[in-house]
């Protein structure tokens, strides 16, 4: 069932019309369409859409349940508005809630800065995707969130006004999003469940299993081609049933780059901001990219699964993943072989080595600091990433010091060189396990740089602190972090 607290969605009740009326109160209206009598709506917040021409997106949010993750919510919000102005969000529903809010997304969007309103619309049929209403609702908002629920019914919009709808709102710089069911739907290829929901068994022991379907042509996302979405991640043990959703995308041609890239995302707050520009941040839980960049060795009807290497991403909250400019490194691999996955798929020990044969580009990757990480116990862990790296942050206040975790080998050099905003002046430090500085860097001045190497002598922890010195703010730092 989908309660106001997990947003999971049962089948719609009998008592839809009665109970969405109850729910409607102040700042609430519900009407059934008489034209489509299985559509209820429910509007939150000002009954005025906003009127503006144009917007900054677009934005997407791709979370491991069907909750709303308010902190990739407001990121979302703030890339459309361009940090100024409000919007419009409509929640679009395959049944009606059966928790103590009928409007359970709607009341975490109606608590954000910049939400002007929020229509909840209940859709449960192909036939009501070309309702006037709630297609009218859509194209006036600027951002669509699909909930949790059954991906089918929304896979089952294809072809219907609805799709184009949606379509539209990202095509005017808006957004779209969902968690569980609607991450699923915004991916390229979706894994649909149309006949059954399967598990990893089952699709490893027979890739073709009637319960392994797919819709394609539903939404085009930009830099986000080739993807098929996954949730619930690691508690319900899907690695192994996305291997084989990439393996039979690749297999069958599903993709138009002959791989394809599974994007997991784990239930309990897991969610992933993307951006205009095809950045995925990670929020909360934990996400896995899978990449399936060959042929199977085996992938037919009947026959269990062989697919050897996978390529795997582990992320992290505040780690991002960019899919405009796909990384080739850091990465670790897995193999299945016949329907047998290798042990450990959930963790490994990355590839480090960006550059040189393999094509990599020499980029690294990034991190955006989370909070609290005051101290060496609290202090960001950085040691997955692939350098060189770059971590970003703010000091929030005068007394903030934000400490990043990472590793050396006996002989390696670590260099942290640090742009700083004018609005303070911060110092920088690096420290050994025992939180022992090293060596430091202390240019004075707002917006003064600090640059600093070490060379380790012996193999083991260290950390890079970055501490404000006078002044604050949210303006964003950069730190490059390279190894040597």
């Amino acid at each position: 069932m989908r309660p106001a607290l997990s947003r999971l969605r049962s089948a719609r009740s009998a008592a839809l019309l009665a109970l969405a009326l109850t729910a409607a109160g102040a700042g609430a209206v519900a009407a059934p369409q008489s034209a489509h009598a299985s559509v209820t709506r429910i509007r939150l917040g000002s009954s005025s859409d906003v009127s503006r021409t144009s917007w900054s997106g677009p934005a997407f949010t791709f979370n491991g349940d069907g909750a709303v993750v308010p902190d990739t919510a407001t990121k979302a919000i703030a890339a459309i508005t361009g940090g100024s102005g409000s919007i419009d969000v409509t929640v679009l529903a395959d049944s009606a809630s059966t928790g103590s809010s009928q409007t359970p997304e709607c009341d975490v969007f109606m608590g954000l800065s910049g939400v002007n309103s929020c229509t909840t619309d209940v859709v449960t049929s192909a036939a009501d995707g070309n309702s006037s209403q709630v297609n009218s609702d859509v194209r006036n908002a600027e951002f669509v969130y699909f909930a949790g629920g059954n991906q089918c019914v929304y896979a089952s919009w294809k072809g219907t006004s609805l799709q184009a709808s949606v379509q539209s709102v990202v095509a005017k710089g808006g957004g779209s999003g969902g968690g569980s069911a609607g991450h699923h739907i915004n991916s390229a290829v979706v894994y649909d469940a149309c006949t059954a929901s399967t598990d990893s068994p089952t699709a490893l022991a027979n890739p073709y299993d009637s319960s392994v379907t797919f819709t394609t042509g539903m939404f085009s996302w930009p830099n986000y081609a080739d993807t098929i979405n996954d949730s619930h991640f690691v508690t319900r043990d899907r690695m192994g049933r996305t291997m084989a959703f990439v393996a039979r995308a690749v297999k069958d041609g599903l993709t138009t780059s002959g791989k394809a890239w599974g994007v997991g995302v784990e239930q309990g707050g897991g969610s992933l901001f993307l951006d205009k520009n095809g950045l995925a941040t990670l929020s909360g839980s934990d996400a896995y990219v899978v990449l399936g960049d060959h042929q199977p060795e085996q992938a037919v009807s009947g026959k269990p699964l062989t697919y050897s290497n996978f390529k795997i991403w582990h992320l992290t909250a505040g780690q991002t993943f960019d899919f405009k400019n796909r990384p080739t490194c850091g990465y670790y691999t897995r193999s299945v072989t016949n329907g047998t996955p290798d042990a450990n798929l959930y963790s490994g020990t990355p590839t480090t080595d960006c550059g040189g044969g393999g094509g990599g580009t020499g980029t690294g990757s990034s991190f955006t600091e989370t909070e609290p990480n005051d101290s060496t116990g609290t202090a960001n862990d950085i040691t997955g990433l692939t350098y060189p790296a770059t971590v970003t942050g703010s000091m929030k206040s005068a007394s903030d010091r934000d400490y990043y975790k990472l590793s050396l080998t006996s002989g390696q050099t670590a260099t942290v060189t640090c742009t700083v905003p004018a609005a303070y002046d911060a110092d920088l430090y690096f420290m050994n396990a025992g939180g022992s500085t090293l060596t430091r860097s202390v240019n004075n001045g707002k917006g003064a740089g600090e640059s600093l190497s070490w060379t380790a002598t012996s193999s083991g922890t260290y950390y890079a602190d970055l501490e404000a010195y006078s002044g604050s703010g949210s303006a964003t730092y950069s730190c490059g972090i390279t190894k040597s």
